[in-house]
């Protein structure tokens, strides 16, 4: 009953709006849940490809969230959905229909326009009226809602046997409603389906002006009111599942109706609760109660909890996309309230490098992102040397590039002197704190930098960014236990990996830390990377 609760706090503190100080506790929890989940997806799913899941909806979730994501991470699976439309001729799919659909949505929500992607207007196979409704009934629906999100003419297809209309889509999807009120995959179904009923809803909910929508609309609600569960949330095929409740949050949202709605509270419960009691601790979903977190699942509740908070903050519906995202246009982040003052996001020099080397890499994103930024360099000769591995100076620098401290000429060790590139880079990152030398008069420029090494500077950076890096042993130990090689870690580096690893920065999912294992460039880049993201220097 969380959300429930809140907003009857909510209430409560309305009192104090006479004070200038009006809070909406729920509005304020929704708020936390977006970003944590925003997150998650944009460090899990580092380089979205053409899929329906790690592509379009975490695209879409992510654009249309408000959270803070570089530019280059769209424009990376921009130029990947080139690459894709490019070796398939424009041609995503012979039959499904929702595969242009799909990519339609992405781009739209990044300000792209669908009708121009490679040379090829990926809008244009909506206009065969049979081929959409080929799959059944997401084609009609999903072509609606793909049109309509960056308000798309009808296409006009000269080699459709039916040339397609709005309407005929619109009469296509009332035509399918059920006898209960409700549609289905099926036709005629005795029971209708939550999910395939609320993305009806979606579609339909630009259309409510015309009266026999409105009449369908109210008869849905009505069969889904129904049919919600005592808890709040819905079943699918006999389970109940968290995209139900998803589907059906935003199909409210599209409608603009209050997800919160009395005809969708059972017991207390809302919509919203439901799809609480999937979320985890670290801000995935699960698709059934118990399970792992649910790639799918996550991407969803993501979309609908920024559909949630668009209704709340008084912006257009998660897919009216007349205020998509404008890339290029210098939205900065500005960094954590407790930062070093001298801590400055680093700005777009380079925007759209790229390396020879690196197309399609798993760190594509993270690499490309901080070369924008002239914080990382390539080899010299168009490529990045990505399985290479990086000294201690020239980790010193990407770091301190990376914070945008200003240069400190400090000598303190032999073995870097004033005229040395690294020198200032050397000084600045000893004077901030992040590193220290071998010994009292020696740093080992070149010296090859190792993973515990990185971690412990890169935790050390993260302080100066605001961040609480305090860690009892005790945490530290619980963190670094799920590791089979933790207890290899010299113990002067065991906070700092500790640290790295609960905040995201490295990925826990392998099975070994390899402490001493040299680093490679493309895991420091991810690493720099991840911190400046959680730091909101991006």
């Amino acid at each position: 009953m969380k959300y429930r609760i809140q907003r009857a706090v909510s209430l409560l503190l309305a009192l104090v709006l006479t004070l200038g100080l009006g809070v909406d506790a729920s509005a304020a929890q929704v708020s936390d849940d977006l970003n944590q989940t925003a997150r998650y997806i944009h460090t899990t799913v580092k380089a979205p490809q053409v899929g329906s899941v790690g592509g379009e909806w975490a695209v879409l979730g992510l654009a249309r969230s408000g959270y803070a994501v570089p530019d280059s991470y769209y424009t990376t699976y921009y130029k990947t959905v080139e690459t894709y439309v490019k070796d398939k001729k424009g041609v995503l799919h012979s039959k499904k229909y929702t595969e242009y659909s799909r990519v339609i949505l992405a781009l739209t929500a990044m300000g792209k326009d669908a009708r121009d992607v490679a040379g090829y207007d990926l809008t244009l196979p909506l206009g065969d009226y049979d081929k959409t409704i080929w799959q059944g009934l997401n084609g009609p629906i999903w072509a609606l809602i793909a049109l309509d999100s960056g308000n798309y003419p009808m296409p006009q297809n000269k080699s459709a046997k039916t040339q397609a209309t709005r309407q005929m889509y619109v009469d296509c999807i009332l035509n399918r409603q059920n006898p209960d009120g409700g549609w289905s995959l099926n036709a005629g179904a005795a029971t209708s389906d939550p999910d395939i009923t609320g993305m009806a809803l979606q579609a339909l909910s630009r259309y409510q002006d015309q009266a026999k929508v409105k009449t369908a609309i109210e008869k849905a609600l009505a069969c889904m009111s129904a049919r919600q569960g005592s808890d709040g949330g819905f079943s699918s095929w006999e389970t109940a599942n968290s995209e139900s409740c998803v589907q059906m949050i935003v199909a409210l949202c599209a409608l603009g109706l209050d997800p919160e709605d009395g005809r969708f509270v059972k017991n207390g419960k809302s919509l919203l609760d439901a799809l609480d009691a999937y979320r985890r601790a670290d801000g995935s979903y699960c698709h059934t109660k118990g399970d792992g977190g649910n790639g799918m699942a996550t991407e969803q509740a993501l979309y609908a909890l920024a559909a949630v908070q668009r209704a709340e903050t008084g912006k257009p519906s998660l897919y009216d996309m007349k205020d998509a995202l404008s890339l290029g246009s210098g939205n900065q982040a500005q960094g954590l309230p407790g930062k070093h003052q001298d801590v400055k996001p680093a700005q777009v020099v380079t925007p759209g490098l790229t390396f020879s080397d690196t197309n399609r890499h798993a760190n594509q994103a993270a690499i490309e992102a901080l070369a924008a930024r002239g914080i990382i360099n390539g080899m010299g000769d168009g490529t990045f040397g990505p399985d290479k591995t990086m000294t201690r100076a020239q980790f010193a620098a990407i770091v301190v590039r990376g914070l945008g401290l200003p240069q400190k000429a400090v000598t303190v060790f032999d073995d870097v002197k004033s005229g040395q590139w690294f020198a200032p880079y050397v000084g600045t990152a000893y004077t901030y704190g992040i590193v220290n030398g071998r010994s009292a008069d020696t740093f080992d420029p070149n010296g090859t930098i190792t993973r515990q090494e990185a971690a412990l500077m890169v935790a050390r950076a993260a302080k100066l960014c605001g961040m609480d890096t305090e860690m009892t042993p005790l945490v530290v130990r619980d963190v670094l236990a799920q590791f089979t090689d933790y207890v290899t870690a010299a113990d002067w580096a065991r906070a700092g990996l500790a640290f790295c690893y609960q905040e995201g920065i490295l990925d826990d999912s392998a099975l070994e830390i390899r402490p001493k294992a040299a680093i490679k460039r493309c895991e420091i880049a991810q690493m720099l990377y991840n911190l400046l993201d959680v730091a909101q220097l991006l």
